[in-house]
């Protein structure tokens, strides 16, 4: 038990040492994320699409 208290008090302190972004930088980053998913989606989605024609043509 000894070891369990040892361990949250010691990921209490190293979680003050963290610099936590600003709300503005976190909703950056999240519409940054967002932008990219998207982006990856559409990519992958119109070279499926692209490959899907190729593959009934040749068919």
């Amino acid at each position: 038990m000894n070891k369990l208290v040892n361990y949250l008090k010691g990921s209490r302190e190293e979680l003050a040492k963290v610099t936590w972004p600003n709300k503005e930088t976190t909703i950056n980053h999240t519409l940054m994320v967002i932008g990219i998913s998207v982006a990856v989606a559409v990519f992958l989605g119109a070279i499926d699409y692209v490959l899907n024609k190729v593959l009934e043509v040749l068919i």
